[in-house]
């Protein structure tokens, strides 16, 4: 069984295109994966929990992203 990968915010964010505030609105709202502990003062999320929530999103088609975020 291969170990768990733990993701850092900055990759967090660069997969599910969210900002920092907007992933800890989302975990606070408990509509986002909680952060496991990795240490003292850091924390990091499984990648399978971003994977799986990145999967449960409805697919958006015929948007333009740069044009939403105005």
């Amino acid at each position: 069984m291969p170990a768990a990968k733990f993701l850092r915010l900055p990759m967090v964010s660069t997969r599910t295109g969210l900002s920092r505030s907007a992933i800890y609105r989302g975990v606070i709202a408990k509509t986002f994966p909680t952060p496991k502990m990795l240490g003292k003062r850091s924390i990091g999320w499984l990648e399978t929990d971003i994977d799986a929530w990145i999967q449960s999103r409805p697919e958006v088609s015929g948007v333009n992203m740069e044009e939403t975020q105005l």
